[in-house]
């Protein structure tokens, strides 16, 4: 059995709002086991034999059978989350900025995305490519305005692109390690 993180995409902003108990009996009654949410946000530990692909399509079609919405789930498997954590290039906690991971599923997104950095207007605005993410930092309240922000909200992203906070991240992280 492998354990894998999911992250749900828009789920609990934008008009989707789910239970995370419900989604965790969705996702049980799917046939995943150690079926764990964490926080409001849709970030998921759970286990599974097969692989991430497939993991990702059962979920997806579980939560849009159960949920009549158009599901999105980027899946992972725990050591990858945490090398992606341990990769963060800048200092992660800073007073007054955010630290986040947008992950990317697609590799043609991921190439597009990675010239995001020569755009961004703001000085204080940090972003970096890293292994099928893009890692950005951003000061406190400029989060939606900012390049990797504004860009993110492209529905073309929608089905290939998440984003976490660094700290929601590790919290996910400690939960896996603590089950």
């Amino acid at each position: 059995m492998t354990r894998y993180a999911l992250f749900l995409r828009g789920v609990n902003v934008g008009g989707v709002n789910l239970k995370m108990a419900e989604v965790a009996a969705a996702l049980t009654a799917a046939g995943f086991t150690e079926v764990r949410t964490l926080l409001a946000s849709g970030n998921v530990l759970l286990e599974s034999p097969t692989d991430a692909a497939a993991v990702r399509a059962a979920a997806e079609s579980a939560l849009r059978e159960r949920f009549g919405y158009q599901a999105w789930v980027l899946v992972y498997n725990v050591e990858t989350v945490r090398d992606i954590v341990a990769g963060f290039p800048f200092e992660p906690e800073v007073a007054g900025l955010h630290s986040y991971v947008t992950f990317v599923a697609d590799d043609a997104v991921l190439t597009e995305l990675s010239k995001l950095s020569e755009l961004a207007g703001d000085a204080d605005e940090k972003i970096a490519l890293g292994d099928g993410v893009i890692y950005w930092q951003i000061p406190k309240g400029d989060t939606l305005t900012s390049t990797v922000g504004k860009t993110m909200g492209n529905k073309r992203y929608k089905s290939a692109t998440t984003t976490r906070n660094l700290r929601t991240l590790n919290k996910v992280l400690h939960a896996a390690a603590h089950r």
